[in-house]
């Protein structure tokens, strides 16, 4: 089989990640660059830190690149942990010209959910499936029968009368120095929260707690089936290579 690489493109709120992915394998073919996101992250600047990546890895091939936002059709909806000039900017057209390449442009957790589908804890998991991300706030990917339903930002659930991820992304558990056994619980309600509207099969939990989850999985009651994510911080940037490569016939 041809040893098939596209470059993945992470874009996050404090750092830009890059790497060429073995697609066929999930697995990355060099070493991960990391470039701090600028400051303002205007289109402008991150544009150019993608074009710093490209350069750097003496890149010709398809891209696929992540923003935390909702993306439709190449246009930024939203903006979270970026600067708000992204929102109505259609970035396709801004990282083409930018890099001068074929880019595909999706949401970061919807990456993240596509790379663990394939590669990862969601590997012949059929049904409804959702992935969440908890970190700095709530990212979500869901799936239907192995299908990408894009953009569905599930984070920002009501909860009595607070966004799901103020109550129970991990960084409320940091900012309020909670144990794992006491941050468990507000996991538990959001994840009922899931269960009454989705129904999942399966919900994969990543960010970077997936490598604590031994910590505060036992304390979890919800009845929806949880697992950890295995990608950890490669999950985007594999993600974003298998969509672009699936958009490009690459």
């Amino acid at each position: 089989m041809t040893d098939r690489l596209v470059l993945g493109v992470d874009v996050g709120g404090s750092g830009i990640k890059a790497a060429p992915v073995h697609i066929d394998r999930g697995e990355l073919a060099s070493e991960r660059v990391r470039i701090p996101t600028p400051q303002p992250s205007t289109p402008d600047a991150v544009a150019q830190v993608i074009v710093e990546l490209v350069r750097h890895f003496d890149w010709t091939g398809p891209i696929g690149c992540t923003l935390p936002s909702v993306v439709q059709n190449g246009i930024v909806r939203t903006a979270a942990n970026i600067d708000a000039r992204w929102i109505g900017i259609d970035g396709l057209v801004l990282l083409r010209q930018a890099t001068g390449l074929p880019v595909v442009l999706l949401n970061d957790a919807d990456a993240a959910g596509v790379a663990e589908m394939r590669f990862g804890a969601g590997v012949g998991r059929h049904g409804v499936v959702v992935m969440i991300t908890l970190g700095t706030g709530i990212g979500s990917a869901l799936f239907v029968d192995q299908r990408l339903v894009p953009n569905t930002e599930l984070g920002h659930l009501e909860i009595r009368g607070k966004d799901a991820e103020h109550r129970a992304a991990a960084s409320v558990r940091e900012r309020k120095e909670l144990s794992w056994r006491e941050w468990a619980p507000a996991v538990d309600e959001y994840l009922d929260r899931l269960e009454a509207l989705l129904w999942p099969d399966l919900v994969i939990i990543g960010g970077g707690v997936s490598t604590k989850y031994d910590k505060f999985g036992p304390f979890l009651t919800s009845q929806v089936p949880t697992v950890p994510a295995t990608l950890g911080n490669e999950a985007g940037i594999v993600g974003a290579a298998l969509a672009a490569a699936e958009a490009t016939n690459a």
